[in-house]
C-alpha cells in the first residue's frame, strides 16, 4: 500500500536510552542546524524504557515529538517505531550519544539527491574492543556486499537519510537489536534502489556504550545471512551445493578406480546430498519469487522522458501517480503501468 502523503521535508529518528547527560545537547544542536536550514522538520525521540529521566528532558523541549517505550526493546525497534510515526518525506537516522555529526544533517539530506538512501561512512573506528571488532565487521561486510553484487564501505552506521516511503515497506523486516542499520542498507539495495555514501567524521561516544560485541556481532551476521535466504537464497543454497558436489566426483572418482566400478555407500549419500541441497535452493528461490510484492515504489532516480520541465518527474515521497499530465502536443493522459522491479 502506498505511504500516505508527506506533511515535512524531514523527520529526524533518535532513540534514548539512558542518555540524560547529553540528550539536551544533542536536541540544541540539531534544532539549531535544522532551523538555519531550508527544510520543514521535526524531531522524533523514541525513549526506550529509559530511567534516568531522559524521557522527562525530551518531553520538555517543545521542538521535540516524544514517544515512550516502558520496556527496552533495543535500538531497531525504537527506529521503527520512529520511521512509522515519521511525516517527513524524508527520514533520517542518528544517535543520542554526540558520536556522529548532527549538526550536519541538512547536509546528508542534501547529498541524498536523487538516491534513495544516503548513508554516512565513518572514517575511524571509535568503539572499544578493536581487535575484535574490526576483523569481524570486515567479514559480515564482504558477506553483505557477495549478496548485494555492490561495495559498502560501512554497513552498519546509525547516520542516514531515506525515502520514507520506500522505507515503510521494509521496516516489518527490522529486527530489534543494532543490526536495523544492516537490514536497512541490505533491504534498498537488494530490491534495486540506490544507495550512496559519503564520508562523516565519528568521535567516541558520550556515556556507556550498550553495544556488547559478541552478541551484537551475532546478530549481525546472522541478520545477514537471513537476508540472503530471504531475499537470493541460491546464493547460500549454490556455493554450498557446488562445494558438495566437487567432494562427490573426487570421491566417486577414487571409487571407480579403487573399487572396480562399485561406488561406496557413503559416496551415493553425499550425491544426493548435493541433489538436495539444490532441490531445497531452487525452492526457495521460488517462494521468495512468487511472495514478492506486486507493486514497488519507483527509485527516485527513475523518471517520465518527454516533457522539458520538472513537472514531468516522478514524485519522491507521495507514490507513484496513475496519470501523468498531457503536455500541449498529447491530448490524451497517459497510463502509466506500474512496474515490479
Amino acid at each position: 500500500m502506498p505511504a500516505p502523503p508527506a506533511e515535512l521535508d524531514v523527520s529526524i529518528v533518535l532513540p534514548v536510552h539512558n542518555e540524560a547527560g547529553h540528550l539536551q545537547a544533542e536536541i540544541d544542536r540539531i534544532a539549531h542546524a535544522m532551523d538555519v536550514s531550508a527544510y520543514s522538520w521535526e524531531l522524533i525521540i523514541v525513549d526506550d524504557g529509559s530511567d534516568d529521566g531522559s524521557d522527562e528532558i525530551a518531553t520538555a523541549d517543545q521542538r521535540t515529538r516524544v514517544i515512550r517505550a516502558e520496556r527496552c526493546s533495543g535500538a531497531g525497534a525504537a527506529r521503527r517505531i520512529g520511521t512509522e510515526a515519521a511525516r517527513g518525506s524524508v527520514v533520517v537516522w542518528s544517535d543520542a550519544d554526540m558520536s556522529y555529526p548532527n549538526h550536519e544533517i541538512p547536509q546528508l539530506v542534501d547529498a541524498l539527491g536523487d538516491a534513495d538512501q544516503v548513508v554516512g561512512t565513518r572514517t575511524s573506528e571509535q568503539g572499544t574492543l578493536k581487535f575484535f571488532r574490526v576483523p569481524a565487521k570486515w567479514l559480515i561486510r564482504r558477506l553483505a556486499q557477495y549478496l548485494t553484487q555492490t561495495t559498502i564501505p560501512d554497513l552498519n552506521t546509525g547516520f542516514r537519510a531515506f525515502r520514507r516511503d520506500v522505507a515503510l515497506q521494509y521496516t516489518h523486516e527490522l529486527p530489534v537489536g543494532f543490526s536495523c542499520a544492516t537490514t536497512i542498507t541490505m533491504a534498498f539495495l537488494m530490491n534495486g534502489y540506490r544507495v550512496d555514501f559519503v564520508p562523516i567524521t565519528y568521535e567516541k561516544r558520550a556515556g556507556k556504550s550498550k553495544f556488547h560485541w559478541w552478541r551484537d556481532t551475532r546478530s549481525y551476521a546472522l541478520q545477514v545471512i537471513r537476508m540472503m535466504l530471504s531475499y537470493d537464497p541460491l546464493r547460500v543454497m549454490l556455493p554450498v551445493a557446488s562445494l558438495l558436489g566437487l567432494i562427490f566426483i573426487g570421491k566417486l572418482g577414487y571409487d571407480l578406480v579403487d573399487k572396480d566400478l562399485r561406488p561406496a555407500a557413503n559416496t551415493l549419500l553425499l550425491g544426493f546430498a548435493v541433489l538436495q541441497t539444490l532441490v531445497v535452493g531452487l525452492l526457495a528461490d521460488l517462494i521468495v519469487r512468487v511472495n514478492r510484492p506486486f507493486h514497488r515504489e519507483l527509485p527516485s532516480d527513475v523518471r517520465e522522458i518527454g516533457d522539458a520541465d520538472e513537472s514531468a518527474r516522478l514524485p519522491k515521497a507521495d507514490g507513484v501517480p496513475e496519470k501523468i499530465t498531457p503536455g500541449p502536443d498529447d491530448p490524451a493522459s497517459v497510463d502509466l503501468p506500474r512496474r515490479d522491479r
